[in-house]
């Protein structure tokens, strides 16, 4: 059972509408069959389950909405959605293409946008999931497997924008050791850093830009859903056409969130659960929160990142940890 460890509460408690925040979650994860992992679900939330394809359900009857559980593999649910003649062409591709993605394509739980006392129910699926065998990233070497989370904007202000990337540049190395990463994970590129030329420019001091320069600096730099703070869905719900012309992909939906995709899913090791991803985005939101203290770290990360070896000479995770992360 996974240990029971408190979620820090939000330091942000509305979203940009005035209401409560809510967080959406996704988590990946092999060692069961796609119907066994709707039926837990199901029976731990008292939810009804909807075929939508072959390989992607829906799990209705709650108030926040449906949840998602499907295989992560875009073609093969579109031609799931499809009616096959036995014994086709059509069917055998599908046949095998199935059978390839059952050994490298993680089934995927998606919640819908909870508000933050429900996270605990997410903590309580991982706990069955974990007693059924369910497998995380580091299982197999072949495994990249991700949990990410979606929290909502505070602020549609593109000041309180920039304080939020901001503080995750800062943060991002002390939160890769936090996670500690497994190496496939780390050598795909699902979970890229931003560039270096755009920690620069978005650390400065003198850059305060409105909102369409910032969302149009981060696509020149970010033209991908490849990252570990990925912001296109964001800006598509902010300038929807602005993103669009810059970035071909239909799998970027438009939500008033982050994309917090660095945490790894170790969902078969004991004690690991939702907190420790959590815990670790919280530390961003507390570093967003104190303005002063924000400053001061992005100047001196700033000065690090300017100098030829300065990431490579100091432990920044420690340095940050100790000078601004304990305070």
């Amino acid at each position: 059972m996974t240990e029971q460890v408190r979620l820090l509460p939000l330091p942000f408690s509305n979203n940009h509408q005035g209401k409560p925040r809510r967080i959406g979650v996704e988590i990946e994860l092999s060692g069961l069959e796609l119907n066994e992992l709707a039926e837990l679900v199901a029976k731990e939330l008292g939810l009804n389950t909807e075929q939508k394809g072959r390989y992607d359900l829906r799990l209705t009857g709650d108030q926040a909405g449906d949840w998602v559980v499907e295989l992560d593999f875009h073609l093969l649910k579109e031609l799931g959605k499809t009616e096959q003649d036995p014994g086709s062409l059509s069917q055998s591709a599908e046949q095998l293409l199935a059978s390839l993605a059952s050994q490298l394509v993680p089934l995927e739980l998606v919640s819908p946008p909870l508000p933050f006392e429900r996270l605990k129910d997410i903590e309580h699926i991982i706990d069955q999931l974990q007693q059924q065998g369910a497998k995380g990233s580091s299982d197999e070497f072949q495994n990249a497997f991700g949990l990410q989370l979606n929290p909502e904007i505070p602020s549609k202000d593109p000041a309180m924008l920039l304080r939020f990337l901001q503080a995750f540049v800062c943060l991002h190395d002390w939160l890769l050791q936090q996670e500690q990463i497994d190496v496939t994970r780390r050598l795909t590129s699902y979970i890229n850093p931003y560039p270096k030329a755009y920690q620069k420019l978005i650390l400065a001091a003198d850059y305060q830009p409105d909102l369409p320069q910032l969302i149009d600096d981060y696509l020149t730099h970010n033209p991908t859903r490849n990252r570990a703070l990925d912001c296109l869905p964001l800006f598509m719900e902010l300038d929807e056409s602005r993103v669009k012309a810059a970035v071909k992909d239909e799998l970027v939906k438009a939500r008033p969130t982050f994309h917090y995709r660095l945490p790894s899913s170790e969902i078969q090791l004991a004690g690991w659960g939702l907190h420790r991803a959590w815990n670790g985005w919280i530390k961003v939101e507390q570093l967003v929160a104190n303005p002063d203290q924000l400053s001061s770290c992005a100047a001196t990360y700033l000065e690090l990142l300017n100098k030829p070896l300065g990431k490579l000479l100091q432990d920044w995770p420690n340095q940050l940890e100790q000078q601004w992360l304990n305070r």
